[in-house]
């Protein structure tokens, strides 16, 4: 049996995540195609603009047979914890053997080549990074300075989805598992790309003119229809964070991956600004806006590095969102011969202990604020196409 896996969210599935799915199954000849995908929050700090059952429902529509939920400790992180905790998921998939990912340049040799290097920072990568992250430059053009200067060819490095590539590749490296990784060109518009285009716009782009007949062109229609129905929930989500952020005492926010330096004492010094404002002060060269976003929301769901590395270091579980009817038992039962418990019920939860039980309340919670913010009860049911 042939297994591939997608790392994804999916906020909103659009006809460039479909090509993703045709061209996996395609290149990798899977039997199944299995997708682990954030649940209402993303990797950059923003809430969902649809519930995570109706993305996964989306998911199985468009081509997968099962969608799986990333843990929310996982999904709102930087990207080498975002790719790290969906490897350590895909890797307990029995018979899973491959993961297929979009990205800019699609060069698997150059994509291992340079995660191999990466795996392997020596004592001058590092002094540089430092003298970079001195200097006031970001952790990122920082990375990428030390890579060029060091190893040499550090272009693979500067865009986005290759970036995550790297992430992921070294994911596999770091957790010894047996996955071969297939790049597949990204189609159409830029990940940070905002211009809506005509057929392949890019899910940013999507999210910011949901009012716009343009994106009809861009979605299959079963997503389509769903979005006409959506409310902008971003303000109650920016006023929810604002008034946690006030109730959070520097400390507590020191716990969050990537917030220290004093980052927690700019934070606090702004509290009482709006969102805009607490994001425009507290970026710089140094800490992009993507990454205060992040802390903010990370801070709202309380997620915590230090918990984090808990759940890295014992078994944990798996969350089916969706799978495909005329493949479930398959799927289902493949699933349940892994060492992670498969989670379809309340009593599935309860029969949880440890770190395993500490994350999926979190995720629980993560949910939970998705429902308040949208005004919308969802239940956590698994959802059969």
């Amino acid at each position: 049996m042939e297994i591939c896996g997608i790392i994804c969210e999916f906020n909103p599935f659009h006809n460039g995540h479909k090509y993703l799915l045709e061209r996996a199954r395609e290149i990798t000849r899977c039997d199944y195609l299995i997708c682990v995908m954030s649940g209402n929050f993303t990797q950059r700090g923003e809430i969902c603009v649809l519930d995570k059952y109706t993305r996964a429902k989306h998911a199985i529509l468009g081509g997968a047979d099962c969608v799986l939920e990333l843990p929310a400790a996982f999904s709102v992180a930087p990207a080498e914890i975002f790719a790290r905790g969906a490897v350590k998921l895909l890797a307990a998939v029995p018979h899973l053997n491959s993961i297929a990912f979009g990205s800019e340049n699609a060069d698997k040799d150059g994509i291992l080549s340079v995660s191999a290097l990466s795996v392997a920072e020596n004592e001058q990568f590092k002094s540089i990074l430092s003298e970079n992250l001195a200097r006031g430059e970001s952790y990122a053009k920082s990375y990428f300075l030390a890579f060029g200067q060091v190893f040499g060819n550090a272009e693979l490095i500067r865009k986005p989805n290759n970036i995550l590539a790297i992430e992921y590749t070294k994911a596999i490296k770091t957790l010894n598992a047996n996955i071969d990784i297939f790049p597949i060109k990204r189609v159409g518009a830029g990940y940070n790309d905002g211009i809506l285009r005509e057929n392949f716009s890019s899910a940013s782009a999507i999210r910011k003119n949901l009012s716009s007949p343009l994106i009809q062109s861009n979605l299959p229609q079963f997503v389509a229809e769903d979005l006409q129905s959506v409310e902008n929930i971003e303000i109650n989500f920016q006023n929810a964070v604002k008034l946690i952020l006030s109730r959070t005492a520097p400390e507590t926010l020191k716990r969050i991956y990537g917030c220290g330096e004093g980052l927690e004492n700019a934070l606090k010094a702004v509290e009482n600004e709006s969102y805009g404002e607490i994001i425009s002060k507290c970026t710089n060269k140094r800490y992009p806006a993507s990454r205060i976003r992040r802390l903010l929301t990370a801070n709202f769901l309380k997620l915590y590095a230090d918990d984090c590395l808990q759940y890295f270091s014992e078994n944990l579980y798996f969350t089916p969102l969706a799978v495909k009817k005329s493949v479930a038992n398959e799927v289902l039962g493949e699933l349940s011969r892994s060492i992670y418990p498969v989670i379809t019920s309340g009593g599935d939860v309860r029969n949880l202990s440890g770190a395993a039980k500490k994350c999926k309340t979190a995720d629980e919670f993560a949910h939970a604020q998705w429902q308040q913010i949208a005004g919308k009860k969802v239940s956590e049911k698994l959802i059969v196409v």
